[in-house]
C-alpha cells in the first residue's frame, strides 16, 4: 500500500479485474448460457450440464467476492472509510454471503431435487426432448396432475431453484453496483 492509504497500482488492477470478471461471468451464466442451453439441449442433458457447472460457478463467485472484500477491507481502518467505501464493503459482503448460501446450501438441494424429478420423468419416458419442441398436450403437466409425488418434487425443485436464482441476482446486482461506483469515480477514461 502506498503512503496515504492509497492502494498500489497492482492492487487496483487486481480489484478491477476480479470484480469485472466476476460480474461478466454472472451476466453470462444468468442471461446467456442458461437460456441457450435450455432451448437447445434435451431436458435431462441440460440438467446434467447445469449440475456440473453451477458448483464451479458458485465457488468462483465466492473466491472473487472474498478477494475483493479482502482488498477493500485492508485499505485502511474501517472507521476511516468513506460512505461509498462502506457501501461497497457491504455489497461485497452481501455478494460473498449469497454465493456461499448458493454453493453450500441451495445448489446441493436444488440438484438433489432435480435428480429425483428426473428419475420419475424417466420412469414415464420423459426427459429426452428439447423444451418447446413438443406439440399437443404437455406430458409434464399430465404427469403433475396424475402423480402427487412428482408434483411435490417439482414444487420442491422450483422452491430451491427460485431461492438460488434470487441469491444469484443479488450477487449480480451487488457486483454491478460496485462496478458502477468504481466507474463513477474515474477521473478520465
Amino acid at each position: 500500500m502506498e503512503d496515504g492509504g492509497d492502494p498500489g497500482g497492482l492492487t487496483k488492477v487486481i480489484h478491477v479485474l476480479v470484480l469485472s470478471g466476476a460480474w461478466g461471468m454472472q451476466v453470462w451464466v444468468t442471461f446467456v448460457s442458461g437460456f441457450v442451453l435450455f432451448r437447445n439441449l434435451p431436458r435431462h442433458t441440460f440438467g446434467l450440464v447445469q449440475s456440473k457447472l453451477f458448483p464451479f460457478y458458485f465457488y468462483i463467485s465466492i473466491g472473487c467476492a472474498f478477494t475483493n472484500l479482502c482488498i477493500l477491507a485492508s485499505q485502511r481502518a474501517w472507521v476511516q472509510f468513506t460512505f461509498w467505501e462502506a457501501i461497497q464493503l457491504c455489497l461485497l459482503l452481501l455478494s460473498l454471503t449469497l454465493a456461499m448460501v448458493n454453493a453450500r446450501w441451495l445448489e446441493p438441494r436444488t440438484t438433489a431435487a432435480m435428480w429425483a424429478l428426473q428419475a420419475v420423468e424417466k420412469e414415464h419416458g420423459l426427459g429426452g426432448e428439447v423444451p418447446g419442441s413438443q406439440h399437443g398436450n404437455d406430458p409434464y403437466r399430465q404427469l403433475r396432475e396424475k402423480d402427487p409425488k412428482y408434483s411435490s418434487l417439482r414444487r420442491k425443485f422450483f422452491h430451491y431453484h427460485g431461492l438460488s436464482s434470487l441469491c444469484n441476482l443479488g450477487c449480480l446486482v451487488s457486483n454491478g453496483l460496485c462496478l458502477a461506483g468504481l466507474a463513477l469515480g474515474l477521473r478520465s477514461l
